[in-house]
């Protein structure tokens, strides 16, 4: 399945660990609130995952049963399951965070040099 989205987070981080973005700390806070708040959520959710891979009761036929079991190993992680879409999240919150960190990290860096070469001192 492809995650674009997830291809963007870790191309965001990536830039941010490499020095190529800063943010200003006192901006981002409530961008960092935000994502701990929605990584929070998932990982919440992903502990009670589990609990969705009880087949259902379809009735005692061969088909019942196939979809039971196909209901159940999508719950818990087979496929596209549910787990695996919570996990695919969790890891762009994961790397968003990591990223406005860096970002946050390279600020000050950042504006330093853009000021140097505005003096010319670079």
């Amino acid at each position: 399945m492809g995650n674009s989205s997830y291809a963007d987070a870790a191309a965001f981080k990536n830039a941010a660990v490499n020095g190529q973005l800063g943010v200003d700390p006192d901006a981002a806070q409530n961008v960092l609130k935000k994502i701990r708040a929605g990584k929070d959520s998932v990982e919440n959710l992903l502990r009670n995952a589990g609990s969705l891979a009880e087949a259902p009761k379809l009735g005692a036929n061969p088909v019942g049963d196939a979809i039971a079991a196909k209901f159940a190993e999508r719950a818990d992680g087979g496929g596209d399951s549910y787990s695996l879409a919570l996990r695919n999240l969790y890891s762009q919150y994961e790397q968003a965070e990591q990223a406005i960190l860096a970002a946050m990290r390279h600020y000050h860096q950042i504006d330093q040099d853009a000021a140097d070469a505005l003096s010319g001192r670079a």
